[in-house]
């Protein structure tokens, strides 16, 4: 039997790297799944590319309204009957600025996409998870989440802040079956690390890069498939038994 069979899984910032790939596992593991981005032609891209028209279902949201949150978990039951997974992925970086120099409309929209958001995906998923007996809920924090970092203080800030609702979380629903844990990716490859490089280094993105990964005793960065083995694990009845727990994928960042 695969590993997600006859199991529905929503995923938010869904037609990202990570996100996508993501969904590509979770199908080949039986599950159906729904993409919740902002941008419907991104979601239309992802859905192509994805193959199995009739198990993937895109939502266009913004995950940080509640009306559009209820709204993509209604239409998810609605196509598939239940609810079993949530992977809050959605996220943004802001800038790479000093705090006195920040933008207080950045750091607001960093903290409603990267918190707002996962509290809102929590709070009105969890009714369907509970009428399904159980389920997972995974959100995406990062190393950042686990130690500061210079010039990053709403990226920093939010992915603390998503470790404190993972743990709150997991201590309120353990007696209903749900489980909750967060993903510390260390820089993963891809488009928001393109970002973070050259807002370290503006016109010297490359060496931003390499710096980077001298930090990482492993010597590179994550793949979004590696994130993405993890986030499958933790979404599947293998971890029945792990909540509330931080889970680092960062080549040893952090040991």
């Amino acid at each position: 039997m695969k590993r997600l069979e006859n199991k529905t899984a929503i995923i938010t910032g869904g037609s990202g790297s990570i996100g996508k790939i993501t969904a590509a596992k979770f199908l080949k593991e039986g599950a159906n799944v729904v993409l919740v981005d902002l941008r419907q032609e991104h979601l239309d891209e992802a859905k192509t590319e994805l193959g199995h028209p009739d198990r993937v279902l895109t939502v266009q949201a913004d995950v940080s309204s509640v009306e559009d949150t209820k709204n993509y978990v209604e239409k998810a039951k609605a196509k598939f009957g239940a609810v079993h997974i949530l992977f809050a992925n959605a996220g943004t970086e802001g800038k790479v600025q000093p705090i006195t120099e920040f933008s207080d409309d950045v750091f607001d929209l960093v903290m409603k996409v990267n918190v707002k958001g996962v509290y809102l995906g929590i709070k009105h998923v969890v009714p369907a998870l509970r009428e399904a007996g159980g389920g997972s809920i995974v959100i995406s924090s990062s190393v950042a989440g686990l130690e500061g970092s210079a010039n990053t203080v709403a990226y920093t800030t939010s992915k603390h802040a998503t470790v404190g609702l993972m743990r709150t979380a997991a201590q309120e629903l353990a007696p209903y079956n749900i489980r909750v844990n967060t993903i510390n990716p260390s820089p993963v490859d891809n488009r928001m690390m393109r970002s973070l490089e050259e807002g370290f280094s503006p016109g010297e993105a490359e060496e931003a890069k390499r710096n980077l990964e001298r930090a990482i005793p492993m010597g590179r960065y994550a793949e979004p498939s590696e994130v993405a083995d993890l986030v499958l694990f933790l979404a599947s009845d293998e971890s029945s038994f792990i909540t509330g727990t931080t889970n680092p994928i960062d080549g040893g960042m952090t040991s």
